[in-house]
């Protein structure tokens, strides 16, 4: 049954999603809203609390991280282009993303119980914390179950990204996507920062790391949230797999697929999927400027990703910063971000997604050059909140962006395509930044071989600025068209 307030989206002959009016205003926010709910856990899981708890309270070694790592982007690279082609056939794209959400709750709750019951409890901010021995390695059982719940964690939580993403077609004409992208964005740092000051007070019993709570309520929280009673790392996950879904209810309870009653319901041939994948890549050529944006993405996002994780390193290394203000810093540069995001999906309305993409990108290429230069703390704070500022506009005008390049009704094939160049992405990015610093290192320093590797990053984007110029901007003409 129809919305009363939102005619039904149709589909054109050339496969493009036509929205007269946009869905009614609680399912675009319930939408937007995931990119705060999926955000707590890639700030507190992927970013702040695993890695530190695996590494340094278990003093496991980093290579089992690598390998965790690995794997889950192996499994989206391997997988979600394939179901991405079988979400085009059926019109569906929300249950991909509510249970790849489930999935990620559930795993991120297993981390949290398998590292009370398995694994001796230790590590900073800890009650009764255990002590280990000299030597102590974790039991090969225990550091299996742990890693492979984050390997499920983590691909389940990529996975539901591409679906969530090409949702927004059937959510807001095309003038309108830019703006709401911009607004997802935008929550999604929200998300950040209130996942961190949430879910720290499970860690170490304060609001944010500053405001301490009363013994009393904090008493009370832990006898009601399981497996939180410990404090330190091991107590951040449950929470954190409760607020993920917490705010994903929304979604949920309110957002729909419009089309999907427009196809007939026909049992998914797996066989066909998987050569799908094939054909996405080959029919990317009768879409101008698909592939070319792909491989921009990929350098991009190769360069935002390995930025933004040795990011704290470098400013510890390289500027001097104290050890363990990196969590301090991240979420101060993450306020700007918020503000960058809304602006950008504004700017994206109005002059396009490619001209957006092109203008923040090469705002990365200048800031890049202007971290290598800065020559002290506060001239890397400026450059630090002007990264801030930019970074959520490419994520921003991306969607846009792609979604003015292929059919609506394929978005999920093109999405699934470019999470494989992001994948791909995450694990060349490190490896490039690891050769310079430590070749380099060694007979320059460590403060000329991080600048280096810096350098290297810079090189990524401005390769990727110039293929983008060739990206056909085709938003103008098919917003004219609508």
């Amino acid at each position: 049954m129809a919305h009363a307030t939102h005619v039904i989206p149709t589909t054109a002959p050339d496969g493009e999603v036509i929205v007269e009016r946009a869905a009614p205003a609680r399912e675009r926010f319930s939408w937007a809203l995931y990119d705060f709910a999926n955000t707590i856990f890639s700030m507190n899981v992927a970013t702040l609390y695993f890695a530190v708890w695996l590494v340094s309270d278990l003093h496991v070694r980093n290579t089992a991280m690598a390998i965790g790592n690995g794997v889950s982007s192996l499994l989206v690279a391997l997988s979600i282009p394939v179901f991405g082609a079988i979400s085009d056939a059926t019109r569906r794209r929300k249950p991909w993303v509510v249970w790849f959400t489930v999935l990620a709750c559930l795993a991120t709750m297993a981390i949290g119980v398998i590292g009370q019951t398995m694994v001796p409890v230790t590590g900073d901010e800890t009650i009764g914390a255990a002590t280990l021995p000299a030597g102590w390695q974790l039991p090969m059982p225990a550091l299996v179950a742990v890693i492979t719940a984050f390997v499920v964690a983590n691909y389940a939580y990529q996975g539901a990204l591409p679906f969530y993403n090409a949702m927004l077609p059937e959510l807001a004409p095309l003038r309108e996507q830019g703006r709401l992208s911009g607004i997802g964005t935008a929550l999604g740092y929200v998300g950040s920062i209130a996942g961190v000051a949430l879910v720290s007070v499970f860690f170490n019993g304060s609001l944010a790391g500053a405001l301490a709570l009363p013994a009393g309520a904090m008493g009370a929280l832990r006898s009601v949230v399981p497996f939180t009673a410990h404090g330190g790392r091991v107590s951040t996950f449950v929470p954190t797999a409760l607020l993920f879904f917490l705010f994903t209810i929304p979604l949920i309870v309110w957002c729909r697929d419009h089309l999907a009653g427009t196809v007939q319901r026909t049992r998914v041939r797996w066989r066909e999927a998987f050569v799908d994948v094939a054909r996405t890549v080959r029919d990317a050529k009768q879409h101008p400027g698909a592939l070319r944006f792909i491989l921009a993405s990929f350098l991009y996002q190769d360069a935002m990703g390995t930025i933004i994780s040795y990011m704290a390193l470098y400013a510890v290394v390289a500027m001097g910063f104290a050890k363990g203000s990196e969590v301090k810093l991240f979420l101060i540069l993450t306020v700007p971000a918020v503000i960058g995001s809304y602006l950008c999906g504004i700017i994206t309305d109005r002059i396009g997604p490619k001209r957006t993409l092109m203008g923040v990108i090469a705002a990365w290429v200048v800031l890049l050059a202007a971290m290598i230069l800065a020559p002290s703390q506060q001239a890397f704070w400026v450059v630090g909140f002007l990264i801030g500022l930019i970074y959520g506009g490419v994520s921003t005008a991306e969607r846009p962006l792609l979604l003015s390049l292929v059919p609506d009704v394929e978005a999920g094939r093109y999405f699934g395509l470019m999470v494989l160049s992001a994948r791909a992405a995450a694990v060349l990015g490190p490896f490039v930044w690891a050769i310079a610093v430590d070749g380099l290192t060694p007979s320059f320093g460590t403060g000329f071989a991080y600048r280096a590797a810096v350098g290297t990053v810079a090189v990524a984007m401005l390769v990727a600025l110039v293929i983008l110029r060739k990206v056909p901007d085709t938003f103008a003409a098919r917003a004219r068209s609508r």
